[in-house]
């Protein structure tokens, strides 16, 4: 089940959000708890005794890191690593097994492995991050440890964010799972910003989705054309895909009194690599840096030490969304261009003109999804090699130019979604007209997903595989 189904949307949520509200707010935990788990195990029911078992797990572990962290630090970091390894051993198994394995076959003698073909569980990257930032922030003193084990578990489970984040920490909400607020403006402040989610990925992923789907199944060579209508067509898809499942988790979050941060910040209109990740999934950037880039040492080191952590912490960034070289390449490409702009050039985009650090940026981040978006590392290589003619293939096909005529109103309108310029202008109205003009919105959407959703079968989940 995901946030833009038509049964997530008629029968999940406002049966959540009815017997949420009608219960006193002592049971809220509880109520949340076991709907959170309905939501999980809707489509994997077998994953429940996994997520259950790794809750009861980092409980204890919370629990033993609290009650040592004053009187006996080398117990406390004790139930800290083995909580670390755990939590990693399991991530490791369900997710990067077989992906060890196909490497080891490739080894003279250990070619006949067999992988194991375990299912990846829905959304185990988001919550192991946040058991794992939860151990810590007690160790740290940045947070108690959790002595109810419903509301460690409503922690974990949350359903608005379980699946597709943001990635929450614990010390960011931990007040909230036992004392929030509930009031009409709060719930509609939600609202809004769920169906503005909503929008972002009925009405705009969903609909340049096939743009991308069409250019990666061809097999025929890419041309220039083709190559840059494909990557751009995921470049938006990913965006509006990923950002709307954020921003419906943090309308659903406010429906439910919690208040989580923003995780995207119009990334498309940075001027520089670095500027694109202070902008693009920001709880992923920022969980990175607080808990392993700043341990490491960070940038307070040798300049050969400040490299190294830079690399070690981009690998296992782009290793985090899934079990393959092209993910990690991914991750070091970044971080190549982030020492990169740190050395020099980014003083360099700072005096040049707005409109050439923008497109500089543009052009790195679309060759960066050429390397994230296809799934081997040789289909990379077609679409680079058409997108810059060095395939024979040409500048444009018949073809082509249909998929551009046809698509190109669309990406006019996904390019101006993506400029901050239009919720500025929706804040400055007046309240007597921004009033109406929200609930016309609001109303507008609904029927729009709805149609969409039911009269189309294509509702992906792009999230999902990480």
């Amino acid at each position: 089940m995901v946030f833009s189904s038509p049964l997530f949307l008629f029968l999940y949520l406002p049966i959540t959000l009815l017997i949420y509200y009608v219960s006193p707010f002592r049971w809220r935990n509880i109520v949340l708890f076991v709907f959170n788990l309905i939501f999980y195990g809707w489509g994997e029911p077998v994953y429940l005794i996994l997520m259950v078992g790794s809750i009861a797990m980092d409980y204890f572990f919370g629990l033993k890191v609290e009650k040592h962290r004053h009187s006996n630090d080398k117990r406390a970091r004790l139930y800290v690593i083995l909580s670390m390894v755990c939590n990693l051993v399991i991530l490791g198994i369900f997710k990067y097994l077989d992906f060890i394995i196909e490497n080891l076959q490739l080894i003279p003698g250990l070619s006949g492995l067999e992988t194991v073909g375990l299912a990846l569980p829905i959304g185990i990257s988001f919550y192991t991050f946040q058991k794992m930032s939860y151990i810590i922030d007690v160790y740290r003193g940045d947070a108690l440890g959790q002595k109810n084990f419903i509301s460690f578990g409503v922690y974990v489970t949350l359903f608005p964010q379980l699946i597709a984040g943001p990635i929450v920490k614990y010390k960011d909400v931990d007040d909230q799972l036992t004392y929030r607020t509930h009031t009409v403006e709060q719930f509609a402040s939600g609202v809004t910003i769920f169906t503005a989610g909503l929008a972002k990925k009925v009405l705009l992923a969903n609909a340049i989705g096939p743009l991308w789907d069409y250019y990666n199944a061809t097999g025929e060579p890419l041309t220039v054309l083709g190559s840059w209508l494909g990557l751009l067509a995921y470049t938006f898809q990913i965006y509006f895909d990923f950002s709307g499942y954020s921003d419906m988790a943090i309308g659903l979050g406010r429906m439910l009194g919690f208040e989580f941060k923003i995780n995207f910040n119009y990334p498309y209109i940075a001027r520089s690599i670095t500027d694109f990740w202070r902008r693009w999934h920001i709880s992923m950037t920022s969980w990175f840096r607080e808990y392993l880039y700043i341990p490491l040492g960070g940038n307070r080191c040798k300049k050969s030490r400040w490299f190294l952590n830079i690399f070690i912490v981009w690998a296992v960034s782009g290793l985090w969304h899934g079990a393959s070289w092209n993910f990690v390449i991914w991750g070091v490409y970044f971080a190549i261009i982030l020492v990169v702009e740190r050395l020099w050039l980014g003083k360099v985009l700072a005096k040049i003109p707005r409109v050439l650090s923008h497109i500089y940026s543009i052009i790195l981040i679309v060759v960066g999804w050429s390397i994230f978006a296809p799934n081997t590392l040789g289909r990379t290589g077609e679409f680079l090699m058409g997108a810059f003619g060095l395939n024979g293939a040409g500048f444009a096909g018949a073809g082509d130019v249909y998929q551009f005529m046809c698509y190109l109103p669309l990406l006019v309108v996904l390019v101006l979604a993506s400029l901050p310029v239009w919720t500025q202008k929706y804040r400055a109205l007046p309240a007597h007209i921004k009033a109406p003009l929200t609930w016309i919105l609001l109303i507008a959407v609904y029927l729009l997903a709805t149609a969409s959703l039911v009269d189309s079968t294509y509702n992906p989940f792009l999230y999902f595989r990480f």
